[in-house]
């Protein structure tokens, strides 16, 4: 893996523990997004409490 991907991969790991962390805090978060329906769902909720994880780690 590049050093660049590495890198990408990671920080997508960040964000995603970081949404885990919220929405185990905020139930209202929860409930918003197990309400989500497919992937895109999901993508644009995380975007409006602003994590960005929508690219995969190897794409720029």
């Amino acid at each position: 893996m590049a050093e660049r991907d590495l890198v990408n991969f990671l920080k997508k790991i960040e964000q995603l523990n970081k949404i885990s962390e919220l929405i185990e805090k905020n139930p209202t978060k929860k409930k918003e997004l197990s309400a989500c329906n497919n992937h895109e769902d999901v993508i644009n909720l995380t975007s409006k409490w602003g994590f960005e994880i929508g690219k995969r780690w190897g794409e720029y």
